[in-house]
């Protein structure tokens, strides 16, 4: 096993049947419910394609993606003339409502593996405001800054990541070495194991403690939830929050 499959591994491992099996590569439409007039895009549907089986689980439009995508297009004030950076983009669906609604420069990035990165070229591709980096995240940032002619990040979009309890502190160094003082950054997700929901929130008092962030609370909404299971946890797994990390 190469260096980079077994970290691949340690980070994105998951408990046996954590979710249901991928399907092959296909395509879906994201359409936006609401776009601003000042936004710089009027499109309204986006066709998004999606990679098949990953580990990284660049397969599924999640929730957090919509809801994030939806947030970005009812507050344009955060976002056109800015410089947005988003870590682990999958889809990259925030990043390319970013795009549109007229961000000065949006920096996409996931793990650095072949197929994810493509496709998210691929979705990316007519968006000259947009580009697509691989990255891990608490290596070096020279890549990335060189996107954003070597300036730090006004809004930094972290969606559906918080799942990764042990990489917690890398999402964190990442975040508030890349933010701006005066910028935010937007952390969205659902609890997919309900167990694990108190691991999910401890990433909020870590930002805290250890980082200096101040958290605000946007909300908390019900969705239908990502996959059919026990109807026991079926509102925690509907559950999308929305939190704010600014320094």
């Amino acid at each position: 096993m190469s260096d980079i499959e077994s970290l691949n591994g340690a980070l994105f491992e998951e408990p046996e049947d954590f979710r249901p099996p991928a399907p092959k590569e296909h395509f879906v439409t994201y359409t936006r419910d609401y776009i601003a007039p000042e936004s710089k895009s009027q499109k309204k549907d986006i066709e998004l394609k999606l990679v098949g089986n990953s580990p990284l689980w660049g397969h599924l439009l999640w929730n957090a993606g919509k809801y994030t995508a939806q947030h970005i297009d009812k507050h344009p004030e955060q976002i056109v003339g800015k410089s947005v950076l988003e870590l682990g983009a999958a889809s990259a669906l925030p990043s390319i409502v970013a795009g549109l609604v007229g961000a000065k420069n949006v920096v996409s990035t996931d793990y650095p593996d072949a197929d994810l990165i493509s496709n998210i070229e691929h979705n990316c591709n007519g968006l000259d405001n947009v580009n697509v980096q691989g990255y891990i995240w608490g290596n070096s940032y020279n890549e990335i800054l060189k996107l954003n002619n070597n300036e730090k990040f006004d809004f930094i979009i972290l969606s559906d990541l918080v799942f990764n309890h042990t990489e917690h502190h890398k999402l964190l160094k990442t975040t508030r070495d890349l933010l701006k003082e005066d910028g935010r950054a937007l952390v969205v997700f659902s609890p997919h194991r309900p167990k694990l929901l108190g691991d999910d929130l401890k990433f909020f008092d870590t930002a805290k403690d250890d980082y200096n962030f101040k958290v605000t609370k946007i909300e908390m909404v019900n969705w239908k939830p990502m996959f059919e299971e026990d109807d026991e946890t079926i509102e925690i797994r509907s559950r999308v929050y929305a939190y704010y990390l600014q320094l």
